[in-house]
């Protein structure tokens, strides 16, 4: 059977294949663990003893630990699953967006109403 052909590189972005599903696999699992309210309390309560329980790498930690979404893409995490992850800390898409962009949260808010002018 033939081989796929590369995705094509887009600056600035990490396509989801197979390679990150691989390399996020531990990640996504446990942030797919916080669909529970008990898993979520249990990762607040302890987040190093958690990370270990699913065997993350320590960039991966660091990543959780950063808070950083672009850096958990990096280290294979899921766009969906990440959200999950996000949501414990009350960071919303306009947190997600002002890290994208690489500034605080206000400026990306006032860029968003200077671009729906």
């Amino acid at each position: 059977m033939p081989s796929k052909p590369a995705l094509p590189k887009i600056p600035g972005t990490n396509p989801f294949d197979g390679e990150y599903a691989k390399r996020g696999y531990a990640l996504n699992k446990m942030c797919f663990s916080f669909n529970s309210a008990e898993n979520r309390a249990e990762f607040l309560k302890d987040e190093e003893t958690y990370m270990t329980k699913y065997s993350l790498t320590d960039s991966q930690k660091a990543a959780i630990r950063s808070k950083q979404v672009l850096q958990l893409l990096e280290e294979g995490g899921n766009a969906y699953y990440l959200a999950k992850f996000a949501g414990i800390f009350k960071l919303d898409m306009q947190d997600i967006g002002a890290q994208q962009r690489g500034m605080s949260k206000d400026e990306f808010k006032a860029m968003l109403v200077a671009a729906g002018k």
